[in-house]
């Protein structure tokens, strides 16, 4: 093998590597701390843990880390002290401190001298934790790109346009809205044909739509059907971040431009620049956030935090909130003048409650998608598994539906998913489809819609207790015969 094919059989080994969930390094001498960040970072990396320093280097040395979050007090070596070793002997490691102590003078000291990416302040909240993490990992992901560019540039022009020829099929296949599951005939048909029209045209999009109904999967949809495909893509939930660190987020800063501010830092909209920024709850900012953002939005340009010049910045935009802002600007707590801005084009995701045909295939997609991740091979969902999650109001939506599958399917030991093994609180969810017009028979005598109702209750029941016929006949005021009989006239089994 020549020297460009050996340069370029390893840029598609960096290429491949970087597919994997990156490795995040948690290090804190409180167990309950640990855990914490632990179970906030563990749906979307891959994440070890450590209570000291000590532990924490065997990790750095056995597993590729990409990012280390570290308290700053731990018994022992501090958590700029760490970071300082760490600089010394893995200099692309991304390092992130946590401390409940800002005003410390030694400490922001430390952090010029450790490299720290980013001070994370106790009380955390999961959403601004996730943020910081998910922002080391592409800083460390821009760094092992500009690695692979310079592989490619020695391979040769046409390799590298070959391979970003390649890398775009691949974005755009990943991120297609055929790939968005949903049932023939879903209401969501309607909103993916309005998003894909106006994909290919640079207006801005508000998405409208209940926590968990996939937003950011149809922003990162309407990202890779437009002509900005080859440009960033970049995230930030402006509901997790207090304002004064949001400007700083999105616009940037100069160096010494407040206690911390170590070095000059580019701001999101910057990091967007020839790509799409998606602002996540864009409703709950304040109005005086909003006159800032509605600045930047019609000039083209941001003022980084204590700079005194512009830079111009080209960036599609897309918003999305779950609040009611024709309320919220009739109340005056958002500004009309951004709604019209980020409005260029409407989009609306109904909750999953209102398409209750989709329940189903959405399931079955997230649980392959949870089987791979848990390695538990599954075999699909059982009827009542599908009668159960179909008759769930499901008020956190597709998230909700996610995390009931992993906690179902790590409970069961049974090749089909059973309804037994989901939770109590969509178990006795039930009682709500049995008073829902909607499930019962739209005409008929009065019998037989009678007849509906008591199957319905006696199948809730069951489900709830897991086919316990002792106690469904005590809660009912049944005998043990009556309840029987009951189940034979309605064809109620037990799938046992």
């Amino acid at each position: 093998m020549n020297a460009p094919e050996s340069d370029l059989a390893a840029a598609r080994a960096l290429a491949n590597a970087s597919r994997e969930p990156p490795w995040v390094l948690v290090v804190d001498d409180e167990q309950r701390s640990l855990e914490a960040m632990r179970r906030t970072l563990d749906e979307e990396f891959r994440v070890l843990t450590a209570p000291d320093a000590e532990a924490a280097r065997g990790m750095l040395e056995r597993h590729a880390i990409q990012v280390v979050l570290c308290d700053q007090r731990m018994p022992g070596l501090s958590g700029v002290e760490f970071f300082k070793q760490i600089r010394e002997t893995w200099p692309d490691v991304v390092r992130i401190l946590v401390s409940g102590y800002t005003d410390s003078q030694d400490i922001i000291a430390g952090v010029n001298e450790a490299g720290i990416f980013q001070y994370v302040l106790k009380p955390w909240t999961p959403e601004h934790l996730l943020a910081t993490v998910r922002s080391a990992v592409e800083a460390s992901s821009l760094q092992h790109g500009l690695q692979r560019l310079e592989l490619d540039l020695r391979a040769g022009p046409r390799a590298l346009q070959q391979r970003r020829e390649l890398k775009l099929r691949e974005v755009r296949r990943a991120y297609d809205f055929e790939r968005i599951v949903r049932a023939p005939g879903s209401p969501l048909d309607a909103v993916c044909a309005l998003a894909e029209r106006v994909a290919r045209y640079d207006l801005s999009a508000l998405i409208l739509g209940e926590s968990g109904t996939g937003k950011e999967l149809l922003a990162r949809a309407i990202h890779c059907a437009s002509p900005r495909v080859a440009g960033p893509f970049v995230v930030v939930n402006c509901g997790a971040v207090p304002d004064t660190l949001l400007e700083t987020e999105l616009f940037g800063h100069k160096r010494g431009s407040f206690t911390g501010a170590v070095e000059d830092r580019i701001g999101l909209f910057q990091q967007a620049d020839g790509g799409t920024i998606f602002l996540d709850e864009v409703g709950d900012t304040s109005t005086a956030f909003q006159v800032k953002l509605l600045r930047v939005l019609q000039e083209g340009e941001v003022r980084p935090v204590g700079s005194s010049r512009t830079l111009p910045v080209d960036v599609r935009v897309i918003a999305a909130t779950h609040r009611d802002l024709d309320a919220a600007m009739r109340q005056g707590s958002f500004r009309e003048d951004l709604f019209y801005r980020i409005a260029g084009v409407c989009l609306e995701l109904p909750p999953l409650r209102e398409r209750p045909g989709d329940i189903v295939a959405i399931a079955e997609q997230l649980l392959a998608d949870v089987s791979a991740e848990l390695g538990r091979p599954v075999s699909g969902l059982d009827a009542d598994c599908r009668a159960v999650l179909m008759g769930y109001p499901w008020p956190g939506n597709i998230r909700e539906l996610r995390n009931e599958l992993a906690r179902a399917l790590a409970l069961s030991d049974e090749m089909q998913l059973p309804a037994r093994a989901l939770s109590r609180r969509l178990l006795q969810g039930q009682t709500g489809a049995v008073a829902s017009s909607a499930a019962l028979p739209a005409s008929g005598r009065l019998q037989q819609r009678l007849d509906a109702v008591e199957a319905m209750i006696l199948r809730e029941t069951m489900l709830r207790l897991q086919w316990n016929k002792t106690q469904a006949a005590a809660e009912l005021g049944l005998s043990r015969m009556g309840l029987r009989a009951k189940l034979q006239r309605f064809g109620l089994e037990s799938p046992t």
